[in-house]
């Protein structure tokens, strides 16, 4: 990318960088959210246990994407910073190491994921109905681990070097891929084995390996910010702590949230499979739902880590604030929606009512919390971006596990699964409270001390 469309996110007017690099995210970010649902559209012409099965993994796959976008992330961040510094062999180093980080995490979670699938579910609540397909899934899903694990440490160093459009490009190839595949796949459609659920996990993969070769791609032939010369392994250990400084406790971080949900989970899971089916298409829409809020979440990091790396605090109060009540307009608006369009959109995943009115009464009480969840997700952006690792992590573990599951867990013996609902919303309101005012103090001591620091 161009040197000055990188500078312009430290020198033109906030807003519009924001818009400008949030825009073409939106639409990868609903790249991704069809990826998912046409997974569990074409899993839920199977029947109800094959998408109480995919239910299920949601959680586990979540740990392991949290666990390489919170790597990810601590790539984004080091490299932003070392953009806005205009350090051009510091982002050299940092993306190729940052690439081979995720290669090796790759090793390591194929290794010990394949090998605990059936105690790990059995933990979470699967029974012998479920076991079946769960394993299906997951045996084909963790082999595809390097093709997920690549891509979105790739796609995060693209994004800290300014560019939004690619990412977005690889996340809709991904998508489209996905597609295609799913229903040949998982129905059998012409000369495609009907595969079932193993379909859905092998049509992910494929689609992934694709963004493998086109991330890569980007990084090496486009961006030049792969160096193949070789360095001492001291070299590389700097930057991987460097990246894990961040990454540890964001991936950490990220993976309070399914850990939690797998907590959740196996709550629902006491309501029946029914319930946990409705859960899991209901988490589906949510996502689609929060595609823009979502967008602007992702770039946000971006811009303040080479305003960080400039030295230009005022920027990024600015962009807190504007993006802060855009959430909440968003938030509002779209619990406003899904309220009236809860049922219809449940009519299209299933025609059981049993799951039905799962998904209706999630879709009309979480989003209660949305506007609040925005924030708490931009609080938590914002302080990685800053190198404030440990609070970001901190907000997540007090809104997932030190309020939500325990909440949960109390109110849903006495009320019923409803109470899930309201706990997971009030949670939000609580935390986004509280983070909004813990990221006010931290940019405010900031630009006192490199006031300080420039006299």
């Amino acid at each position: 990318m161009a040197k000055n469309k990188r500078l312009a996110l430290t020198q033109a007017p906030v807003n519009s960088v924001l818009a400008r690099l949030a825009a073409p995210m939106i639409l990868g970010i609903l790249g991704m959210v069809a990826f998912n649902l046409t997974d569990t559209y074409f899993v839920g012409k199977l029947g109800t246990l094959q998408i109480a099965a995919l239910s299920f993994t949601f959680p586990v796959v979540m740990v392991v994407n949290s666990l390489n976008l919170g790597i990810g992330i601590g790539a984004a961040a080091v490299i932003s910073r070392a953009v806005g510094g205009q350090e051009k062999e510091k982002v050299k180093r940092l993306s190729t190491d940052a690439l081979t980080l995720g290669l090796l995490i790759s090793v390591l979670i194929i290794t010990i994921g394949l090998s605990t699938i059936k105690p790990l579910f059995t933990l979470l609540g699967a029974d012998g109905t479920t076991m079946p397909y769960i394993q299906q899934y997951m045996r084909i899903w963790y082999f595809g681990v390097p093709f997920v694990v690549i891509p979105m440490i790739g796609n995060n160093a693209i994004r800290a070097l300014g560019d939004t459009k690619t990412p977005s490009i690889v996340m809709l190839v991904a998508a489209g891929i996905n597609t295609f595949l799913d229903p040949m796949l998982i129905l059998g459609i012409g000369f495609f084995p009907e595969m079932g659920v193993a379909g859905a996990a092998l049509a992910t993969v494929i689609a992934r390996a694709v963004t493998l070769v086109f991330s890569l791609f980007i990084l090496i032939k486009r961006e030049k910010v792969i160096s193949l010369r070789a360095v001492r392994f001291i070299e590389v250990m700097r930057s991987w702590k460097q990246i894990l400084f961040i990454g540890i406790p964001n991936a950490i971080a990220r993976m309070i949230i399914p850990l939690g949900a797998g907590i959740i989970t196996g709550l629902i899971a006491t309501f029946g499979a029914k319930s946990v089916a409705g859960y899991g298409i209901a988490t589906k829409i949510e996502f689609f739902a929060l595609c823009v809020i979502n967008a602007l979440i992702a770039v946000t990091p971006v811009f303040v880590g080479q305003n960080f790396g400039a030295k230009k605090i005022d920027r990024i109060k600015k962009a807190f604030s504007s993006s802060e009540k855009f959430s909440m307009l968003y938030g509002f608006a779209v619990y406003a929606l899904l309220a009236v369009l809860a049922r219809p959109l449940s009519n299209l995943f299933t025609q059981d009512e049993s799951v039905i009115t799962t998904i209706v009464f999630y879709l009309r009480i979480v989003p209660a919390g949305y506007a609040f969840m925005g924030i708490v997700l931009l609080v938590n952006g914002t302080l990685n971006s800053i190198h404030k690792p440990i609070k970001a992590a901190s907000v997540n573990l007090v809104q997932m596990l030190i309020i939500y599951v325990p909440l949960a867990a109390l109110t849903s013996k006495y009320f019923g699964i409803n109470a899930i609902f309201v706990s997971l919303a009030a949670s939000y309101v609580i935390v986004g409270v509280l983070a909004r005012l813990i990221l006010k103090k931290d940019l405010g001591r900031l630009e006192l001390t490199l006031a300080d620091s420039s006299h």
